[in-house]
């Protein structure tokens, strides 16, 4: 059986689209609407454009590392190491910065030079891709339970990360590095404008590539997309790597925003991606989603955590929040397809 036959979608007209689009998501775009009704109510500094430019700046982290965790769980996998890729990659170019260990380059010579940016970019994106590459060719070629494989990947970065920057944060002094994570384009946070750039890459490869037919075919059925000639093995390893490489670019990004790179940054970062995913329609059990549902899902989430910080609830209370979205989020899935199954 050819591999598009076993999954092929049919474009539909664009009004069809957006018809579509809305109906999908009614049950979040509601949500959305309550919760942005509610903080506007709630909080005379919620609709501030001042305001508004900061919830689109801190959502763009976690709507990168959602683009990866959702194809790996598109596949059937996830991915729990992105938050410590986050920190490990903040350190890795911390260190590059500051001319400090990693004798593989004369970081010095590199500062003198001017070259010390893209070196950083460079070595923090390599970093994230070998994460990401080593969990994908342990997933694919072991087939090891992806929890497994990612959590541990998640403690070795993360006991990376204290390693190269003994513990301690480390402060980037250099002003172009920071311009990168808190610079404009007209009134648009540079950040913004990255994800905009990912998000529109992540839906063509999603829904205009063979590759984004093959991902769902995975996740509907694994046997069945190796038996149509697919190579399954490969595809695993590429959606490991690419969450991987977002995790690390957002790493970047995050440590020129806090012009430090900080080795205990991004935790639970993973679990703010996941509900994002999950609230977006993502089922866990794979093959089934949309791009578009995991921004709305980004976006609420990014509102809440805003709004409840402008309202001052406890970031403890902040988390119990999250938790019980996700419980929702996957009931409501599972609910579903029970649903659709009788």
């Amino acid at each position: 059986m050819d591999s598009k036959k076993l999954y092929q979608r049919k474009t539909p007209p664009f009004w069809e689209s957006i018809q579509s689009y809305f109906k999908t998501n009614i049950g979040i775009l509601a949500a959305f609407l309550l919760f942005f009704t509610m903080l506007s109510i709630w909080s005379e500094h919620f609709l501030t454009s001042r305001n508004m430019i900061n919830v689109m700046r801190q959502i763009t982290t976690n709507a990168n590392l959602a683009v990866g965790i959702m194809l790996c769980i598109l596949i059937g996998g996830i991915d729990l190491s992105v938050g410590s890729v986050v920190g490990f990659i903040g350190a890795v170019s911390g260190i590059l910065m500051v001319n400090h260990g990693w004798g593989v380059v004369t970081v010095k010579l590199i500062v003198e030079a001017g070259m010390s940016i893209p070196v950083a970019f460079a070595m923090g994106l390599l970093s994230g891709v070998v994460s990401g590459a080593a969990s994908g060719l342990i997933i694919a070629y072991t087939e090891m339970p992806p929890f497994i494989v990612t959590l541990a990947m998640q403690n070795i970065c993360r006991g990376a990360a204290y390693l190269i920057a003994g513990g301690n944060p480390i402060r980037i002094t250099q002003g172009a590095f920071e311009s990168i994570g808190t610079g404009y384009i007209g009134w648009a946070p540079l950040p913004v404008i990255y994800t905009a750039v990912i998000l529109i890459c992540a839906f063509f490869i999603i829904n205009k590539s063979r590759l984004g037919r093959h991902i769902y075919a995975i996740g509907g059925n694994k046997e069945a997309a190796r038996y149509s000639g697919i190579n399954v093995k490969r595809v695993e390893i590429f959606v490991y790597t690419l969450s991987g490489l977002l995790a690390a670019f957002s790493g970047i990004i995050y440590a020129a925003r806090m012009a430090s790179g900080q080795p205990a940054v991004a935790i639970g970062f993973e679990t703010d991606a996941i509900s994002a995913v999950v609230v977006g329609g993502v089922s866990m059990t794979g093959g089934v989603g949309t791009l578009g549902g995991v921004i709305l899902g980004s976006l609420l989430i990014g509102i809440i955590s805003n709004g409840l910080n402008l309202i001052r609830v406890s970031s403890f209370w902040q988390y119990v929040v999250k938790g019980i979205i996700i419980l929702i989020a996957v009931y409501m899935d599972m609910y579903r397809k029970r649903k659709e199954r009788f």
